[in-house]
């Protein structure tokens, strides 16, 4: 075989950019972990947020772990959780990536907004996160703290190659309204996150979406009936959201299975709630 027939230095050399908004001058390994997080073929997520332990204790549909989450693992595309349930619950064999909780402290008993950091970059490497979350409370009693802890994580990153989401906290003494969320999105992404998860809100979103530089993952929130939940989840990913990261909506649902099932097919396939809805009531 020729030389030209092996090396073809007619072809140029192929280069396949990473598509992920916001992402394409991270170093290859942080991008590989978020390829893990966000599917490549639709750059969105479908992720199950199972973390509310950490501040709520046993949430109700969280009794036990084992039982009620575990085998939800293959209809996720990531699992937000804590290192504790990860090292005595989580499946080692399980090719689901973790989202790392690594803030905490308060319990629902005291001020939520004074967390501290509570894993190391090196202990979330040993545990093999695909990413980092850290709740940042914009106008909170901590504001200043919360963001300190997100930077702290943010220069840590660029070392391990653990990219890091921010979790945008609002105080019920605070609006939910675009105005805010542009807010607190923004701010997060200036100073480094590479993942905003924040609320959706009825007017607005899409600007909230534009202005963020990095994807927003819509979070749940509270528990809805599923026909609102999957027409929230719709409207979110329209308006410019990367996926959603759904707890209650998910485990404390009817059917948590089914309801994984619909929520997938609202962020991957673009289906319109009704027709979601109507294949959660197949089950």
């Amino acid at each position: 075989m020729a030389d030209s027939d092996r090396f073809r230095p007619s072809v140029p050399p192929r280069f396949e950019p990473y598509p992920l908004k916001g992402s394409g001058a991270l170093d290859w390994g942080m991008q590989n972990r978020l390829a893990r997080v966000f599917r490549p073929a639709t750059g969105r997520t479908v992720m199950l947020a199972i973390d509310h332990g950490y501040f709520q204790g046993p949430t109700t549909g969280l009794e036990r772990v084992d039982l009620s989450i575990v085998p939800l693992l293959g209809h996720a595309d990531a699992l937000m959780t804590t290192r504790g349930m990860v090292r005595s619950t989580i499946p080692p064999a399980s090719v689901i990536p973790v989202v790392l909780r690594a803030s905490g402290g308060p319990s629902i008993l005291r001020e939520l907004s004074d967390e501290q950091i509570a894993v190391s970059m090196e202990d979330a490497a040993r545990i093999n996160a695909s990413a980092v979350a850290v709740q940042v409370f914009i106008g909170g009693e901590f504001e200043t703290q919360s963001v300190r802890n997100m930077t702290r994580l943010v220069d840590e990153s660029q070392r391990s190659g653990i990219p890091v989401l921010a979790v945008t906290a609002v105080g019920k003494e605070l609006t939910r309204d675009a105005r805010y969320l542009r807010l607190a999105t923004r701010i997060c992404a200036e100073l480094g996150a590479h993942v905003v998860k924040t609320y959706f809100c009825a007017e607005g979103f899409d600007t909230v979406t534009a202005a963020c530089p990095v994807p927003v993952v819509m979070a749940g929130g509270k528990k809805l009936p599923e026909l609102d939940a999957l027409t929230m989840a719709y409207r979110a990913v329209e308006e410019g959201a990367a996926g959603v990261d759904m707890g209650r909506n998910i485990f404390q649902s009817d059917d948590p299975v089914a309801m994984m099932r619909a929520i997938g097919a609202v962020v991957h396939q673009s289906a319109k709630p009704q027709a979601a809805f109507d294949q959660f009531l197949r089950r």
